[in-house]
Parts: C-alpha cells; sequence; structure tokens
C-alpha cells in the first residue's frame, strides 16, 4: 500500500507519513487504521482527541465492550483469577507494604488483590457503569476519575497499566504523566494486546477502543522515551499479550532498527484465515477456552458468593 502524509503525528517517533492497513473495524464498520512507515506504532487514523476519547470512556465503554452496566459473575471470577496472575508475577518485585495504583481499575479486582497481600492499593477508573459494584460489594479504593485530573507528583511506588495504554489518545503522554506520578525507582508494569502475535485473524484486530496497537518493540520503545527501563518480559514474541515490566529512569531517545515497520507489518499479516486458525497454539488455546466456559457458567456463581462474603470495607 502507498505512502501517504497525514495529519497525525507518531506518538513513538513523530513520523507523519503512514500506511493505511485497514478501513472497517472487527465488525465491518468503518474505521481507518495506519502503520507509521518509520517506527511501525499502528493506531487509528485520525486518532481521536482527548475530550472524544474521556467522554467515550465515562458513558458507554463497558456497554459496547462488555455489554454490561454490571459485571457477571463470570467476569468478575475471570478478572480476580487475572489479578491473582499478575500479583504473582510482580509481587516478588515489590517491596513490602508499597504503594500500587492501578490506572483503569475496571471492577477493582487487581487493587482489591494487592490490598489483601499487604500493598497500599488503590486506583482510577474513569467509567461509571462498575463504580457501584466496587464500592459496594468489593470494598475497593477506586475512585471514578481521570489520569489527568492526578497532579504529576511523585506519590507511588508501583503503577499498573493493564490492557489500558492502548486505549490513550495519547500513550506517550500518558506514560510521561505516570513517570510523574512515580518515587526514583519506582515500577510501572504494562498488558495490552501483542498486534504482532497476532491475537486475531487480520479482519478482526481493529476496533475503535483500542486506538493503538503494539508489538513489544514499539512498547519498549516508547516507555524508553517516557522514562522507563525494562525490568523483565513475562511473555515471548508469540504471546497474544505483552506484559512488560520497567522502572523508572531518565527519558531516551529510543533508537529504531531499520525495517522495524516492515517487520512488524509482516508479522500482523503473516497468518490468512484458514492459516490462523490450523495453529497448533491456537487449537489448544481454543479447546481449553471453550472448556472454559462450560466450567466457568457452572463455577463463577458459586465462586463469587464466596468471594464477596470474604470483602470487607
Amino acid at each position: 500500500m502507498s505512502e501517504r502524509t497525514h495529519p497525525n503525528t507518531c506518538d513513538l517517533c513523530g513520523g507523519t507519513h503512514f500506511d493505511v492497513i485497514s478501513s472497517t473495524d472487527r465488525h465491518g464498520q468503518p474505521l481507518t487504521t495506519g502503520i507509521c512507515t518509520r517506527c511501525g506504532l499502528i493506531a487509528h487514523l485520525p486518532v481521536p482527541d482527548e475530550a472524544e476519547v474521556a467522554d467515550y470512556y465515562a458513558s458507554r465503554y463497558r456497554r459496547d465492550y462488555h455489554g454490561e452496566r454490571t459485571p457477571s459473575d463470570r467476569r468478575v471470577m475471570r478478572a480476580w483469577n487475572n489479578a491473582a496472575r499478575i500479583h504473582r508475577q510482580i509481587g516478588p518485585h515489590l517491596a513490602p507494604g508499597a504503594r500500587v495504583f492501578e490506572i483503569g481499575a475496571g471492577i477493582g479486582c487487581t487493587v482489591k488483590t494487592f490490598e489483601q497481600h499487604g500493598f497500599a492499593a488503590s486506583g482510577i477508573e474513569p467509567n461509571t457503569d462498575f463504580n457501584r459494584y466496587t464500592r459496594e460489594r468489593l470494598h475497593a479504593e477506586v475512585e471514578n476519575r481521570n489520569l489527568f485530573d492526578l497532579q504529576a507528583t511523585p506519590q507511588f511506588d508501583t503503577v499498573l497499566l493493564i490492557h489500558v495504554i492502548e486505549h490513550f489518545a495519547s500513550p506517550s503522554r500518558a506514560l510521561s504523566h505516570i513517570h510523574g506520578l512515580l518515587h526514583d525507582d519506582g515500577l510501572l508494569y504494562v498488558e495490552c494486546p501483542n498486534v504482532a502475535a497476532p491475537f486475531a485473524t487480520f479482519g478482526r484486530l481493529f476496533h475503535y477502543a483500542h486506538i493503538y496497537n503494539f508489538a513489544p518493540e514499539t512498547l519498549e520503545q516508547l516507555a524508553a522515551k517516557c522514562g522507563f527501563t525494562l525490568v523483565k518480559r513475562f511473555t515471548d514474541e508469540a504471546h497474544p499479550d505483552i506484559r512488560m515490566l520497567f522502572r523508572k529512569s531518565a527519558p531516551a531517545q529510543p533508537a529504531i532498527p531499520e525495517g522495524q515497520a516492515e517487520r512488524i507489518l509482516q508479522a500482523v499479516r503473516r497468518f490468512g484465515t484458514a492459516g490462523y486458525h490450523l495453529r497448533p497454539a491456537y487449537l489448544g488455546r481454543r479447546i481449553a477456552k471453550l472448556t472454559g466456559y462450560a466450567w466457568e457458567y457452572l463455577y463463577a456463581p458459586w465462586f463469587v458468593r464466596r468471594l464477596l462474603a470474604r470483602m470487607r470495607p
């Protein structure tokens, strides 16, 4: 596809040349997605402004993305189990009693999990739909606020961004703001989809809620630009999610290797529909997921009843 100049400026490298790689979202609705021809960062064209993004996440996101205003038992159980996995991964890297802060805390399960393991855990969530459940059922310390409402002064030891960075209008602005929230040598944990894995067939990769689509190298380079040094990667190149732990450091302009954009685009497009679905890794995950669905429907109500019985203000 031919290169074009666009009013977007790449959030990673500052480039203004993009290739349009898709014109529809995962549901076949119009959505233009492009790749920066210099660094390979993939994003909407054009990127929506901050006000539009803030309005969407405050009022529509949970209903559009999850179809729920109150979390189902299955969703709560998944979120709690995911929080336990995150604690197992990064808990050993944290000092006892560290101040842990989650941005985009959702239901609040991760905040509550870290609190129950002795950390001073809190968070913010811009959407209002799950707030009542978070406050009244989980008793998690999650405020209905936006990241940029917070004064960027050092106040936390660790910040969590779990499937959130892809939703910002400017991830570099968000990471720079988070840099200001962390104490010296503070930690930043990031999870997001790995567009280079990929995590879906090409026709189902892009949707309105994910403004940016990261490969491992573009996420690491963006973090370096905003003042974060990689501590540990918890997933490999083939995993559908990127999971990385960073440490606060001095900002550094990343070196972008020649041909990075081409390599990322080849990775994104390397599977056709048949090839994607016939991969052994996909088949194994799919079978496990379908088996798990039946178990979840039966087990989740019991799990959540027991969980909520243990929650205290």
